[in-house]
């Protein structure tokens, strides 16, 4: 099957390996791996090819190829090895062990497309902290009470918009409601691409990236810069248009037998803020 692009829906898993290599290559300071000043003389930021291939045990051609998108698919072995070359954090680990199509396959759930019944009972269960059900597309599976009043109620809007990235970009009312956007926006967009890899024949998510990225210039410059991460929990600063500034811990949890579904739950991170939770909840 041919693996074409996110503008037909799925993974160029080669192209995509290509432009991740590189980019990490490059991202690396020859300083920190001792070399020789001699060989300091750079026309090209970070490691050369023939560096990272001595580095990984592997042939410069080896990782000229992997470079130029010709086709290979590295061993777990390899791509093992490359990893502690390149340094790769370990969501980038995951990535790259997803592109090359290594990551044992039961590791990587179905896509959830409905809540399981048991986990918006859950979600449900959780008041009053505010909480909702997410999959690896951001999609808005299930929610409780207490996140209207705080985001939106979502039963007001077609169930094409119900996605957190797309409220997040699009939605009028959302655009200005995180104190650090770019923070959330860059977060978001380092989850979709290792969401990307992981599913790649989704032609959902695909379609849902294309849009994005011809309708958003910030999350277009954001994809390119290739960062992957996978934020299970930090912190928020709400900009409430009726409360003002509201501080939310939020915590990402995975049910082992839904992998793909995704509980997240806001508790207020200061005094303040909880006051101003339970105002709102009790309107």
């Amino acid at each position: 099957m041919t693996r074409t692009g996110t503008g037909t829906g799925t993974v160029d898993t080669t192209q995509e390996l290509a432009a991740f290599l590189r980019t990490r290559r490059e991202r690396l300071d020859p300083r920190d791996f001792g070399l020789p000043s001699r060989r300091r003389s750079r026309r090209t930021p970070g490691l050369r090819r023939e560096e990272v291939a001595e580095l990984a045990g592997v042939s410069t051609d080896y990782v000229v190829r992997l470079e130029q998108g010709r086709g290979l698919r590295p061993s777990a072995d390899v791509v093992e090895a490359l990893s502690r070359a390149l340094r790769l954090a370990p969501d980038e680990r995951v990535y790259f062990f997803d592109l090359a199509q290594q990551r044992p396959r039961n590791t990587t759930a179905e896509p959830a497309t409905a809540a399981d019944p048991h986990l918006a009972q859950l979600v449900a269960d959780l008041s009053p902290l505010p909480a909702m059900l997410l999959n690896h597309r951001y999609d808005i599976l299930a929610w409780n009470e207490e996140v209207v009043p705080l985001l939106l109620n979502f039963d007001t809007l077609p169930p094409s918009q119900r996605n957190a990235m797309w409220l997040c970009l699009m939605h009028p009312g959302m655009r200005d409601f995180y104190v650090d956007r770019e923070s959330v926006v860059r977060e978001g967009v380092a989850h979709l691409r290792a969401a990307w890899a992981a599913y790649p024949e989704d032609r959902e998510l695909a379609g849902r990236i294309a849009e994005f990225t011809a309708r958003d210039e910030e999350f277009a410059r954001y994809w390119g810069e290739q960062d992957v991460k996978v934020n299970g929990r930090g912190r928020k600063v709400l900009r409430h248009p009726d409360a003002g500034e509201i501080a939310v811990h939020f915590e990402v949890l995975m049910p082992l037998q839904d992998r793909d579904q995704r509980l997240v739950i806001y508790r207020a991170a200061d005094d303040e803020s909880r006051v101003a939770l339970e105002r709102l909840r009790r309107r």
